[in-house]
C-alpha cells in the first residue's frame, strides 16, 4: 500500500470531520469490541496522528467469486470505459472472463475531462457496453489532456477522497456542487500541505491534485504508518475512519478478499 492509492488518506489531508452519527450509534467506546448479533465486530482503534482507524470483521456474504477492481481491470485491458460526450454518462464495458468490482467515488482519468462514477457495480464477465452514470471532477477542459486518450480513461488509482464531493453527486445529484467541493478540497489540500496542489495541466483537476507530490508526501507518513493493518487479519471486510476524534466515514464490504484488494485505494 503506497501513494499511488491515497482515498482515506488524502480524506485525512482534507480534514474533513463531518460525524456519521448513524454508523457509530451502539458501537461502544473507542477501543472497544463489540459483537453485535449480525456477527459484526469492531476492532480499533489504530491511530496515527489526528488519523484513528477502526477495522470491521464479518462474515463474507459472497463466497467462491473472486472479483478483480476497476483499477486491475484497466491496467491489465479487461474493461474499457469509454467517454461519451455527456458529462454525467459514460460507458464501461467488460470484455475479460473475470468479474470486475466498480465502487461508486472511483476517479476515471482521462477522456474529456476526468470522471467520477456514482455507481456500485459487479460487472459481469463479457458484459457488453453498459452506461453508468458520472460526474466530472475537473471543471473547464473538453478536449485531450497531454499524451493521454479522449475518448477512453485508462486509469483508476484514486477514489475521491472528500465525503462532501461525494455527497453533492449522490444526495445533491448537482454538477456545480460537484465542482464547488472539487475547488473548496483542492484549497483545503493546498493549505494543510503548505502549496499549490492544482496542476499545470489542468488547475481544476481533482486527481491531479490528488497526484501533487506534496499530497503523495503528506500522505505517505500515515500509509507508512498504517499499511500493514490487513497482513495478518483474514476477516476484514469493512473499515470506519474518524479525524480529529469525529467519525467521518465507513464501508463495509460482502468479501474480505474484495477488501484487501480495495484497501490501499480507500
Amino acid at each position: 500500500m503506497k501513494s499511488k492509492g491515497m482515498g482515506w488518506v488524502a480524506g485525512l489531508v482534507l480534514m474533513i470531520a463531518t460525524p456519521l452519527a448513524m454508523f457509530a450509534a451502539g458501537w461502544g467506546a473507542a477501543g472497544q469490541k463489540v459483537q453485535e448479533k449480525d456477527n459484526y465486530r469492531l476492532e480499533g482503534p489504530f491511530t496515527h496522528g489526528n488519523l484513528t482507524v477502526f477495522l470491521v470483521h464479518g462474515r463474507d456474504t459472497i463466497k467462491g467469486v473472486t472479483f478483480i477492481t476497476l483499477q486491475e481491470a484497466l491496467v491489465q485491458r479487461k474493461v474499457i470505459v469509454r467517454e461519451t460526450r455527456s458529462v454525467n454518462e459514460l460507458t464501461i464495458e467488460n470484455v475479460s472472463s473475470d468479474e470486475v468490482y466498480v465502487q461508486s467515488g472511483d476517479i476515471v482519468k482521462g477522456g474529456a475531462q476526468d470522471r467520477m462514477l456514482t455507481t456500485d457495480l459487479i460487472l459481469p464477465p463479457r458484459s457488453g457496453k453498459i452506461s453508468i452514470a458520472a460526474f466530472c471532477v475537473e471543471n473547464g477542459r473538453w478536449s485531450q489532456r497531454g499524451n493521454e486518450s479522449a475518448t477512453v480513461f485508462n486509469s483508476s488509482a484514486n477514489t475521491v477522497a472528500s465525503r462532501e464531493v461525494k455527497l453533492a453527486a449522490k444526495m445533491k445529484q448537482s454538477q456545480g456542487e460537484v465542482w464547488r467541493e472539487v475547488a473548496v478540497a483542492q484549497d483545503k489540500l493546498s493549505s494543510n500541505t503548505g502549496g499549490d496542489v492544482k496542476s499545470a495541466a489542468s488547475p481544476t483537476s481533482f486527481q491531479l491534485a490528488l497526484e501533487n507530490k506534496n499530497v503523495q508526501a503528506t500522505a505517505d507518513n500515515y500509509v507508512n504508518a498504517l499499511d500493514n493493518l490487513l497482513d495478518t487479519r483474514t476477516d476484514v471486510i469493512g473499515y470506519v475512519f474518524a479525524i480529529n476524534g469525529k467519525i467521518n466515514s465507513a464501508d463495509v464490504y460482502a468479501s474480505s478478499a474484495l477488501f484487501k484488494k480495495l484497501w490501499p485505494k480507500l
